[in-house]
Formats: C-alpha cells, sequence, structure tokens
C-alpha cells in the first residue's frame, strides 16, 4: 500500500541543482523543524543554467537526508530509469533506501530531460518513445522491489537475467511508485499501473484534467484514487521586495519564464543563451513572482483544495532560510489542510 497523508502536507523541493548538498541538508532540516511534511529531491546531472553551479548525486542526498530527519516523507522528483541509470539500479537504490527509512521513502519517475540524460545516451528518442521506456523501465522496477526472482528477457528497450532482490523493505512498508506526468495519457496509465502521480504547478483547468485522467485509470484498475498519493510540485519566487523576488527568478530559475518543452535542451549553457529572451511578461500565469505570502498563500489553497495530497514548494532564490521561516509563519500555519 501506498503512503497516503491524513491530510495534505506542504513538502520542501530541495533543488540539488541550486545548492551545495550539506547546504541543503540544513535547509530540509530546519524545514522539518518548521512545519514542512516532505522533501521532493532533484535528480539532476547538470544544473538548469550555470549559475546554479551544482549537481550532486540524488540517491547520496537522500541517504543522509533520511538520517538526519524523523519524519519528513522523501523521494527524487525525479528519477528517469531509462538512460543514466538502468532500471534494475534504481529498483536496488529504492529498495535500499526503503529499508533505511521506511514508510518515509517514495520512488518518483519520470521519462527524462536531454540535460541530463544525454550524458550516457547513444541517441536522445522523442517523447512517445521515452515514454514507452519509462512504462517498461517501471515494470521492471515492479517487479524487482517484491523481492521475488525476475527476469526481463522479451523487452523492447531493456534486458535484465534472471535475478532477486535480496534487500527489500518489509511488506508493511513498500516503496511506492508516482509517476510525473503533464500530459492526459501518461496520468491515466499512472492510475492504472502505479500508486500515485507527480505533475508540475499549472491552471486549475488542466490540473482538474490531469486529476481526472489519473482517476479514471486508476478507477479502471479497480483502485480508488482519493486513497492514492497526487503531488505537486510549485515553482515561486518569494523575497522582501519584488525587485528582489524578480532578480531572483530572472538570475536563477529563467527556465520558469520558456513557455515551451525543455526537454530536448541539452546544456546549462544553451538553458543560458535562451535566457537571454526571457522578461517579466514571459513569467505570467506561470510563476508567481511577489513578496506577499497571502497571495502564494491563495494560490497553494486552490491546489489543497483541488485534491492535491502534497505540494512541494520551491522558491527559487537562494534566500531559503529566510524563506522556510517565514513560509511557516505566514503559510503553513494559516492554510486549510
Amino acid at each position: 500500500m501506498a503512503y497516503v497523508a491524513a491530510m495534505a502536507i506542504i513538502g520542501y523541493a530541495a533543488a540539488l541543482e541550486q545548492f551545495h548538498p550539506t547546504e541543503l541538508l540544513a535547509y530540509a532540516r530546519l524545514a522539518e523543524d518548521h512545519g514542512f511534511g516532505g522533501v521532493m529531491a532533484a535528480d539532476h546531472f547538470q544544473p538548469w543554467v550555470p549559475q546554479q553551479g551544482h549537481n550532486a548525486f540524488v540517491w547520496s542526498w537522500m541517504a543522509a537526508l533520511g538520517a538526519v530527519t524523523k519524519t519528513l516523507t522523501f523521494g527524487p522528483g525525479v528519477t528517469c530509469a531509462s538512460f543514466r541509470y538502468h532500471p534494475a539500479v534504481v529498483a536496488q537504490a529504492a529498495a535500499t533506501q526503503g529499508t533505511m527509512t521506511p514508510g518515509r521513502f517514495w520512488l518518483g519517475i519520470g521519462t527524462g530531460e536531454a540535460l541530463n540524460e544525454h550524458v550516457t545516451a547513444p541517441a536522445w528518442p522523442e517523447p512517445h518513445v521515452r515514454l514507452k521506456m519509462m512504462q517498461e523501465a517501471i515494470s521492471i522496477i515492479q517487479k524487482l522491489l517484491t523481492g521475488e526472482v525476475t527476469k526481463h528477457d522479451d523487452g523492447k528497450f531493456f534486458k535484465m537475467e534472471r535475478v532477486r532482490l535480496w534487500t527489500v523493505p518489509d511488506a508493511h512498508h513498500p516503496v511506492p511508485v508516482y509517476v510525473a506526468t503533464a500530459g492526459p495519457i501518461a496520468a491515466k496509465w499512472a492510475g492504472t499501473n502505479c500508486d500515485g502521480f507527480i505533475t508540475p504547478g499549472a491552471s486549475l483547468d488542466k490540473l482538474r484534467m490531469l486529476l481526472g485522467r489519473f482517476g479514471e485509470g486508476a478507477r479502471a484498475a479497480g483502485k480508488d484514487p482519493a486513497k492514492m498519493p497526487k503531488l505537486l510540485q510549485l515553482h515561486m519566487s518569494w523575497a522582501r521586495t519584488y525587485d528582489e523576488a524578480l532578480a531572483n527568478a530572472l538570475d536563477q530559475w529563467p527556465n520558469g519564464g520558456m513557455p515551451f518543452p525543455k526537454g530536448d535542451i541539452r546544456t546549462p549553457e544553451d538553458f543560458a543563451a535562451i535566457a537571454k529572451i526571457v522578461g517579466p511578461e514571459n513569467y505570467k500565469n506561470r510563476m508567481i513572482i511577489s513578496p506577499d505570502m497571502d497571495e502564494h498563500r491563495d494560490q497553494i489553497q486552490q491546489f489543497v483544495d483541488l485534491g492535491f495530497d502534497e505540494i512541494h514548494v520551491h522558491n527559487v532564490g537562494r534566500n531559503q532560510k529566510e524563506f522556510i521561516e517565514v513560509f511557516s509563519r505566514q503559510v503553513i500555519a494559516k492554510l486549510k489542510l
């Protein structure tokens, strides 16, 4: 059974592409102390833009996170099990983490982005091919997480000899598998085949559609979508003044102002070149940039009311300590969860 929060929780999006891993551990511990209930950790081989400056290995970081925190649930947001990692390696890593932090760890899987995956991918497939690869990878992972002997010798994209995982979580605390998607086909597939789903912030109409398709898939498989975790990752920019919040967004998160698919962009330098065309107007209806925590709280409340179980917030600036402390008092404490 997948982990389900008794009420919606607010999570902290840990941007490993922006911060030194030790610094980010301190922020995650601070977030736990200030009422955040979970962490969504970015799995990056490269930062989006050079000025972010980091690319710590998410699996090492999550092991440390589990050891230095007490109650936070957490997982990668998200890992691609198709290129840099073979699905069997992801299954082994997830099983180990799930064993060490029972009931706290979840596995988020996505189709990947060239920025992170082309470093080992011999060719970069079209999106529909990447979707099929993800689906096949998840089937391998799910079989291995049972701890039973399994094989995969008839796959289109992957091969695996007969093998089993010897270290797996106990039956009472299995590792749930969540699919990251912003499209209806994958959302429905996730409802049928997985334990939950993850999606980025979008308009209420789009999110309502995705939740509906996820629910369709779940019910078709005889599952209750109300009992399946639905996670949202929300990018935002808060600072004491609007000018500072805008400057943080333009410097650290120009990709938030790029209204087009970014999965095929290969390097931080390419992102930096594209970022030169991003201006304040490009963030409209894509990301709230505001010093007013009430504005951020109102947006988050809408997502809670829509039915999301976890909302992981990413303040894109480097002002993390101040953000966590202020956000705790002015948003988490006042939300109706």
